[in-house]
């Protein structure tokens, strides 16, 4: 993601919230979705499953609860996209180790998950990076930083076929994580960005500023997806220095 925002820069609008309303919907299907994800994962009914399933929920109840307090903390007030940004976060981060940690673990990993992709997404804002869904702050950094914590917080009583953490006295499960992480990551962002860079010399990556400014539903398909207010009037847009009137 990181490599696809940087590669295809910025659009020349960004915009706000689409709909929130489909996004809270959205959310708590992917939040129930996550159950069979992480716990169905086990591939059988048992005490890991179950181990798994509140550990999935706990984290985010406790990721979205922390986003919710940064956010009014910083901003003076609570907010419902945050919320579910943070629920998100939450339920990336606790996936790499969601079936080898005890529920109270699950519940600290929330909380860290919450402040760190927080400060990721405030760190993508500062930079102008142009990740319309966060992606790289919630799924990149909270994936990363959730193989990180199954290094430090994995426990073997809990299930037998893991390993211990670096608590529980295992340096080397923790820099096999730290390791694994990091090539990972290093992989995907290379691949991603020289992949694009073959693709755009075929097929141009970025949409033209008119493309853009006019809807890419209208360019493609002749369709809107809403008929507003604005529809069958002439709406002047600002492309390259100069005024073009654009029917809507």
């Amino acid at each position: 993601a990181l490599a696809s925002v940087i590669y295809v820069g910025r659009r020349r609008a960004s915009d706000s919230a689409h709909n929130i309303p489909l996004m809270a919907i959205g959310t708590g299907i992917l939040w129930f979705g996550w159950f069979g994800f992480n716990a169905g994962s086990a591939f059988r009914a048992d005490t890991v499953a179950a181990s798994s399933f509140f550990n999935t929920h706990c984290s985010a109840a406790f990721a979205a609860m922390t986003w919710l307090v940064l956010d009014w903390m910083r901003e003076g007030k609570p907010k419902i996209v945050g919320f579910m940004t943070g629920a998100l976060a939450g339920l990336v981060t606790v996936t790499p180790a969601s079936g080898f940690i005890s529920i109270s673990t699950a519940c600290i990993i929330g909380i860290i998950s919450g402040f760190v992709c927080y400060f990721a997404v405030t760190l993508k804002n500062k930079m102008k990076w142009d990740d319309a869904l966060d992606v790289w702050g919630v799924h990149g950094v909270g994936g990363f930083t959730g193989i990180i914590l199954l290094g430090i917080f994995a426990d073997k009583t809990l299930n037998p076929a893991g390993a211990d953490g670096l608590l529980r006295g295992n340096p080397t499960f923790f820099m096999k994580q730290v390791a694994a992480v990091l090539l990972s990551s290093t992989w995907a962002f290379v691949c991603t960005y020289g992949m694009l860079a073959i693709i755009d010399r075929i097929t141009p990556v970025k949409v033209q500023d008119f493309d853009e400014v006019l809807g890419l539903d209208e360019v493609l398909h002749g369709e809107r997806a809403y008929d507003d207010a604005s529809s069958g009037n002439h709406v002047e847009q600002v492309l390259e220095g100069s005024k073009q009137t654009v029917e809507v």
